[in-house]
């Protein structure tokens, strides 16, 4: 799976929690999930569980932790496929 193909994944998967549908209209690798896209906390564990369900991975909470933009995600994705 290209790095393209995983930021549209990843996007595809914060699309139905996203407030803020400007910004998601113009999502990018710096778009912040919380503070651009109004992701609140409470979904944030949806999207995680999404995104290991959608890459079969499994992510531990240091790493969740780390995510804080699209681009932070579509990285500990690739890292924990390598």
């Amino acid at each position: 799976m290209t790095n393209d193909e995983i930021f549209n994944t990843v996007v595809a998967i914060i699309k139905p929690f996203a407030k803020n549908q400007e910004a998601l209209a113009r999502i990018s690798r710096e778009t912040r999930i919380l503070d651009d896209l109004k992701v609140n906390s409470a979904r944030l564990v949806d999207v995680v569980l999404d995104v290991e369900s959608a890459f079969d991975i499994e992510l531990g909470d240091d790493e969740v932790d780390r995510v804080r933009t699209v681009g932070d995600a579509v990285r500990v994705v690739e890292d924990k496929r390598k």
